[in-house]
């Protein structure tokens, strides 16, 4: 006898037709991090999470090399019906030709609406596939497997799923949390030490706007996590994904669009525009965002200059750029202000700045003039507040 439910509704009609309608939506949405040191430590923690369900695995080319083909092969051994493709890897391929193929491919797979997207890779992976699962099927659950440290720390929490349109970056995007995010520090160990360092920028943010704990523990630390040491990056990563959770936590849908993690991505993603999302990394440009929007502190008396100089040291020690000449291509400053531009319209006609006052608290400012921005993006070494010394 096949399975019934009954639904009994029985709905009145108002009486006034010219009252208002109120519809309702509620959503609570609920996920577990999973910090493992090793495939075998993930593949225990991911197997639970998928359930059973069929498996659409989406990583770039490089990871399908490094880790997916293998995760594939090691899901399929545990019973598990896992289809897969890949795209180029590099924040070109973060676009609506790479999503649109994404898409197609999903609808000539198997995958049913109760099963799992698997994103495997770093931010462009993550925050490409996480925008294809929201809008496949009017969304699919999709899983997080993080492969960069900055993915790890910070794109595979939260939810944001994007891609870049040419005039700003994540232009096109959703609210979209993950069913599960499974975090393997142990796929650092083929991280090259450029992509270690920018995905650490990602966790100094954290540790500037809420952490003076993690800020201290990157400052101790910072050499054993360029290393991909297993013990210093779980410390790390578990430390960070506690920190961002419990930020996104209080507004997961940006309602209020003060928000101290946009602390460096202002100037930071106008940075990567100028750049053309390709020559600058996404940790690189938060990094000389956040070393810009410190000087702006500094310079208005809000930030003590001892502080800018731990702050600016810590970067540079880590190897990352506060100077427009430390970034690794050539950025105009006028042309970044003219993308800065664009930034105003998405927020609303507004540049909301994140300026630190202390470990662990910032102001929200939206009276950062072009002048004050032109100062902090052209500052050169030496300037005052701006030194080692």
């Amino acid at each position: 006898m096949a399975d019934s439910v009954r639904i009994s509704e029985r709905l009145a009609l108002p009486p006034d037709s010219d009252t208002p309608i109120i519809a309702a939506a509620r959503r609570r949405d609920e996920y577990a991090v999973h910090v493992c040191r090793s495939e075998a430590g993930a593949l225990a923690r991911l197997c639970p999470e998928i359930g059973g369900r069929r498996v659409a695995l989406i990583t770039d080319d490089s990871v399908a090399h490094l880790h997916a083909r293998r995760l594939a092969g090691r899901l399929t051994e545990a019973g598990l019906d896992v289809g897969m493709t890949s795209f180029p890897a590099g924040e070109s391929s973060k676009c609506l030709d790479t999503a649109a193929r994404l898409l197609d491919w999903l609808a000539g797979s198997s995958l049913a609406r109760r099963d799992v997207v698997l994103a495997v890779g770093g931010g462009v992976v993550i925050d490409t596939v996480g925008w294809v699962a929201s809008a496949y099927m009017r969304g699919v659950p999709y899983i997080n497997v993080p492969t960069t440290l900055l993915a790890h720390v910070d794109a595979a929490l939260g939810g944001k799923v994007a891609v870049d349109h040419s005039s700003a970056k994540n232009l096109i995007g959703a609210f979209y949390q993950p069913a599960a995010v499974v975090s393997n520090v142990g796929y650092l160990r083929t991280l090259d030490r450029r992509h270690l360092r920018a995905g650490l920028a990602e966790a100094v943010k954290k540790g500037v706007i809420a952490s003076p704990e993690l800020f201290a523990l990157i400052e101790r630390r910072h050499a054993d996590i360029l290393a991909a040491d297993p013990a210093a990056t779980a410390r790390l990563v578990h430390g960070a994904s506690v920190i961002k959770c419990q930020l996104i936590a209080k507004d997961p849908y940006e309602e209020d669009l003060r928000r101290p993690l946009n602390f460096g991505h202002t100037i930071g993603h106008a940075v990567e525009t100028v750049a053309g999302y390709e020559h600058v990394l996404h940790g690189e440009a938060v990094a000389f965002g956040m070393a810009c929007a410190s000087r702006i502190a500094e310079r208005r008396g809000l930030l003590d200059a001892a502080l800018l100089r731990r702050i600016l040291g810590l970067l540079r020690e880590i190897g990352l750029p506060v100077h427009l000449a430390d970034l690794p291509a050539r950025v105009d400053p006028v042309e970044t202000l003219h993308a800065l531009g664009q930034i105003r319209k998405i927020r609303d006609g507004r540049l909301r700045f994140v300026l630190p006052v202390e470990l662990g608290a910032t102001v929200i400012a939206d009276d950062v003039t072009d002048e004050e921005i032109h100062a902090a993006v052209t500052a050169r070494e030496g300037e005052p507040g701006d030194t080692d010394g």
